[in-house]
């Protein structure tokens, strides 16, 4: 037993660590370059300006995303979604969602559900996670307005069959929101193939950005009301908020030092290969999948199949509560994962592991098979330990 190795497994939380290229980019901007990006007209403000123009392209790049004027920077995916949310409902729309949708989903519709100002229904999803394709066919109602995908889940990893369900929806007029929190940087991502209607995605995860960074693509013909308004460093004349985007979306100073962490972490994602960083990280899920799968009294969440999933996976033991199990991990062998309902309490419901949740791990593209059978050496003391 070594508490002192801090073996990262909750990357689905939060990557760690980045590529070193983040860090010192991030802590330039902050030493050297901090001016206020459209705020004046002085060198560093051009620069800061010329940083965040560079990160637009960079996101347009990654997404296929021909207009960087499209991507509105946010604080991050749950920040993202709400700006479509809040933004484009309109009283008496009808929503669809799936149980395997984030609380960054779940929260802003209840509370436009509290508000009686929309509807919503729930997609089920089986016990892997996939939505139920046929119940989503007889799901739509007249004014139904808005489908969310989650396109991998938070607690299993199951990714969602994003062409059919997106196919579905715009057959019958509905535009869609795709939450690519676990997806982004880690799967190839093509807003104009796949006719994306918005995409959120966060910073701080598969992009290896720093938190407090993330956006928002917004499809040419759609418009959102603004969530916020306030100093954008053009039109300042006006007492409205520009109508032009990206300004449209966005007020307020941006969040330079962690945009400039963010381009590095989409060059570092450029330089390696989406294709690489995904074949990695599935050789080891593969890996870690195969060493849980023959434990006694263990239970696997989310499907056996690793291409139907990122890098994942979710477990617990008989009889004994996650809790205990993370902190024996941390405390006992130096092992960092999540426990609980990972803010997805529909999905544990559709699991049966609601309200007790599980043990989620999530390996990286900086993980090593090594540190993969040192976690599989300590969950198995963990089982002889607590179920004799």
């Amino acid at each position: 037993m070594n508490k002192k190795l801090n073996l990262y497994f909750d990357n689905a939380a939060t990557s760690w660590p980045k590529p070193e290229a983040v860090y010192g980019a991030a802590e330039r901007q902050m030493r050297e370059a901090c001016g206020n990006p459209g705020r004046s007209g002085h060198t560093r403000t051009l620069e800061a300006d010329r940083l965040i123009y560079r990160t637009r392209e960079a996101i347009g790049r990654l997404f296929n995303i021909p207009d960087p004027a499209r991507v509105v920077f946010a604080y991050n995916a749950t920040d993202a979604l709400n700006i479509v949310i809040k933004g484009f409902l309109e009283k008496g729309d009808h929503v669809l969602y799936t149980a395997m949708d984030h609380n960054s989903v779940l929260r802003p519709l209840g509370r436009l559900r509290r508000d009686q100002l929309i509807t919503t229904t729930i997609i089920p999803c089986s016990f892997q996670g996939f939505p139920d394709l046929e119940y989503l066919e007889s799901a739509y109602q007249p004014n139904t307005r808005l489908l969310v995908i989650n396109h991998a889940s938070n607690v299993t990893g199951t990714i969602a069959p994003l062409k059919e369900m997106i196919d579905s929806a715009h057959k019958r007029g509905v535009k869609v929101l795709v939450d690519t929190a676990q997806t982004a940087g880690v799967l190839p991502i093509d807003v104009q193939n796949d006719h994306i209607d918005f995409l959120a995605f966060t910073g701080h995860k598969g992009l290896l950005g720093p938190t407090g960074t993330g956006g928002l693509y917004v499809s040419p013909g759609n418009d959102l009301k603004p969530l916020r308004e306030g100093g954008t460093g053009s039109q300042s004349e006006l007492d409205i908020h520009p109508e032009s985007m990206p300004e449209r979306l966005e007020a307020g100073t941006m969040n330079s030092a962690g945009l400039a962490g963010l381009l590095e972490g989409i060059n570092f994602i450029f330089d390696v290969g989406i294709k690489e960083i995904q074949e990695s990280e599935l050789k080891l899920r593969k890996y870690l999948y195969a060493k849980l799968q023959s434990m006694k009294s263990l239970t696997l969440y989310g499907p056996s199949d690793s291409n139907q999933a990122v890098a994942v996976i979710s477990f617990s033991i008989e009889n004994t509560d996650c809790g205990e199990i993370g902190y024996i991990l941390e405390s006992s062998y130096g092992i960092l994962c999540r426990t609980g309902l990972h803010c997805a309490p529909l999905a544990h419901q559709a699991m049966g592991t609601f309200p007790e949740g599980t043990v989620r791990l999530s390996p990286g593209f900086f993980t090593r098979e090594e540190d993969i059978d040192h976690l599989v050496h300590a969950i198995n003391e963990i089982i002889r330990f607590t179920t004799g």
